[in-house]
């Protein structure tokens, strides 16, 4: 009874949170291919009928979820500190894939069934709709101030930085802040015709 009671209290954002919060636990459990509406209401002590009045099946659960928890680079507004810029967009990404939003996208990407089903719904509905890739919004930002030709940023270019953390977290640690800046000064800045400060 008592449970009864607390599930009808939640409302609103309070409940939307505990449906995030279950499907990334779920999906990191189970995958992809084994997520249901049962699964994630369960998890989140919620009626399976609630899900489906907001959601049509358990992908979109997920994508929601997803999105409403990826970070959005805020590069400085007057556009002064390109290389800090760049260090605090790594910073963001290394702490969003210890998240449990970054946890559940390994799992996705790590698992082949789930990489197909997901890959073009997490770029197209979470990864564009939140400013890209780590690095990308900063460089953007940068280039349309023309503080190097926007040409430059291929898509090789823009996914260098990324690419390192990834390596990095692949062979067992979190990139440190030395490692990110390491990253910038050798890697990003150069690959956009430019020194280190």
């Amino acid at each position: 009874m008592g449970d009864q009671n607390s599930r009808t209290r939640r409302r609103g954002e309070e409940l939307i949170n505990a449906i995030h919060t279950a499907v990334l636990e779920e999906v990191v459990e189970v995958g992809v291919g084994r997520l249901t509406m049962d699964g994630i209401g369960k998890r989140a002590a919620t009626p399976r009928s609630t899900l489906y009045r907001r959601w049509s099946d358990p992908v979109e659960v997920l994508l929601d979820a997803l999105y409403h928890a990826h970070p959005v680079e805020e590069p400085t507004l007057g556009a002064d500190d390109l290389r800090g810029d760049l260090i605090r967009a790594l910073q963001l990404m290394v702490s969003w894939t210890l998240s449990p939003a970054g946890r559940a996208v390994a799992t996705i990407l790590t698992d082949p069934m789930g990489a197909a089903k997901m890959s073009e719904p997490l770029q197209e509905r979470v990864f564009a709709n939140r400013g890209g890739t780590f690095t990308s919004t900063v460089l953007r930002h940068y280039a349309e101030r023309g503080h190097f030709p926007a040409e430059r940023l291929t898509p090789v270019v823009t996914d260098i930085g990324e690419a390192l953390v990834v390596k990095r977290l692949l062979d067992g640690a979190p990139p440190s802040n030395a490692d990110l800046a390491d990253f910038v000064d050798q890697a990003i800045l150069p690959a956009i015709g430019l020194g280190p400060a």
